[in-house]
């Protein structure tokens, strides 16, 4: 993969997993109406080392129905990185959350990467057992928008919320889970392995997380190289993803909460 395509989808993978074992946690409520975390993406390793590469920013509201959840996601390229190789990326990801049994129902997605621009949505049919994907170009609009269907099972979410899914599950250490992921309307399974708990430092000092290791990458996986991903969670009621690590042919990128808040997305911005 190309360094332009992936440093786009690395940073939005960077925390986008879901579990299928999600209808079983009961203890930790990761959906809660106000929260934002704000994330800032920088290369940690090889000739990039401390440079910037994105922020992120995860944000909880009630949908238009006032019912269900809505979940917003952002991902942009920032500082060095896109000035270094005169490229920009931006991801826009909206999706709609069952507030009863937490599945993904609805996800809609703006992608731009330099001059490149897609829209898309993913609709989750659960009688049907189908996610149906469309994608257009806004830049083209006499080209036929790509459509494609997949089969889906219970417990199958998009690549945001499954964090939120993964906050709720009871994590221990020695703990494995296969997960269900759709993108772009295909369906992945991917393993993860919760390997250890170790104390981490972050903006909330240092605190006992949990290490969890999903395998994204690899043949017929979401990225198909090699390279591997760590993401540490607070062992504590407000299950905080705090940090992240990918590491892949290009070098290292470190994921790290950068500043969050519980009354109002709107009330939060990035310094």
């Amino acid at each position: 993969m190309k360094l332009k395509s992936f440093c786009a989808y690395i940073i939005v993978f960077a925390f986008c997993f879901s579990s299928a074992f999600a209808q079983s946690a009961k203890k930790f409520e990761s959906y809660t109406v106000g929260e934002t975390l704000v994330y800032e993406a920088k290369f940690s390793k090889a000739v990039f080392r401390g440079i910037a590469v994105a922020d992120l920013n995860f944000s909880v509201e009630r949908a238009l129905n006032n019912q269900d959840f809505l979940i917003k996601a952002q991902a942009k390229s920032k500082g060095t990185i896109a000035k270094l190789f005169n490229y920009k990326f931006y991801q826009d990801i909206q999706s709609i959350v069952d507030d009863k049994n937490f599945s993904i129902l609805k996800t809609v997605k703006r992608d731009e990467q330099k001059e490149r621009r897609r829209d898309s949505t993913a609709v989750f049919n659960y009688k049907n057992r189908e996610v149906t994907y469309i994608e257009s170009d806004p830049n083209d609009t006499a080209r036929a928008p790509r459509i494609v269907a997949s089969s889906i099972e219970t417990g199958t979410q998009d690549m945001v919320t499954g964090i939120y899914t993964l906050r709720r599950l009871p994590l221990a250490v020695g703990k494995t889970f296969e997960v269900s992921i759709s993108d772009s309307g295909l369906v992945y399974k991917v393993p993860v392995r919760v390997t250890a708990r170790e104390e981490i430092k972050s903006i909330l000092g240092k605190t006992s997380c949990f290490r969890v290791e999903p395998e994204i990458f690899g043949e017929n996986r979401l990225i198909e190289q090699k390279g591997s991903m760590v993401i540490w969670i607070t062992d504590d009621s407000r299950r905080l993803p705090v940090r992240s690590q990918i590491n892949s042919n290009i070098g290292r990128v470190e994921v790290k909460l950068k500043s969050f808040d519980y009354n109002s997305a709107a009330s939060l911005k990035i310094k």
